[in-house]
């Protein structure tokens, strides 16, 4: 394991924490008013890690959902990153740890990797990959214990904070959106993308919403012509 290589990755997934910390104590505190004590809580994830999947599946079970559909639509959100996945094997794929690795995989870090592992040398970038990937994942559990334990505290301290924690996980995905609008045709897609979700929710059908708004905006993508110097990712 490359030293300088695994610091590099650590230290470059500390900023993730700021975006991971405020999602991962709303969940904690929410899972806890669901009845999830803190160890289910922090099992949950550890063991599923996507914060728009938790916080489906928490709602559904405290809803009386059958688990059935809880476990679908749970994998179905999670579906994307299955091609987060092979976006990212060919940087990987010399090692045949990778595969294990692909559970550190969130869209935060796969925005991140994508960007770094082209410019590190084929033997640093397993290295890197498995320090980011390790701080994000004990960092977002770590949040999460935290929150089942003392957020209602924190909330019946500073109120307000109440409506902080319930924007956070919106607002850590405008925060990946933002830099994607770099062309006409990237930017027709987060919209078509947004209202497609937007008017799906407001037919009371959400348990749909995200996926089908994300293949709506991948056929925008893929519909507009390219623009002269884009280059089709």
């Amino acid at each position: 394991m490359n030293g300088p290589v695994w610091r590099l990755g650590a230290r470059e997934a500390l900023p993730l924490l700021s975006g991971y910390l405020p999602v991962a104590l709303s969940f904690g505190l929410i899972a806890g008013q669901a009845g999830f004590s803190a160890f289910e809580a922090t099992a949950l994830s550890l063991l599923i890690y996507a914060g728009a999947s938790q916080f489906l599946f928490v709602g559904m079970v405290a809803g009386g959902a059958p688990p059935w559909l809880t476990v679908l639509m749970t994998l179905l959100i999670n579906a994307r990153h299955v091609v987060y996945s092979a976006s990212l094997a060919p940087w990987l794929s010399g090692s045949r740890r990778w595969p294990w690795l692909m559970h550190g995989l969130t869209d935060q870090v796969f925005a991140l990797a994508h960007y770094r592992l082209p410019l590190l040398a084929e033997q640093d970038r397993m290295s890197w990959f498995t320090s980011t990937a390790l701080i994000a994942w004990l960092g977002w559990a770590g949040g999460t214990l935290i929150g089942s334990l003392v957020g209602e505290q924190i909330i019946d301290r500073w109120p307000l904070l109440a409506d902080a924690l319930s924007f956070a996980l919106p607002a850590l995905f405008l925060v990946l959106l933002a830099p994607g609008c770099t062309s006409v045709r990237r930017g027709a897609a987060i919209v078509a993308s947004t209202l497609a979700a937007l008017i799906l929710a407001l037919a009371d059908m959400s348990s749909i919403a995200v996926p089908l708004a994300a293949a709506i905006g991948a056929l925008c993508f893929y519909l507009l012509p390219e623009t002269t110097g884009e280059r089709r990712s």
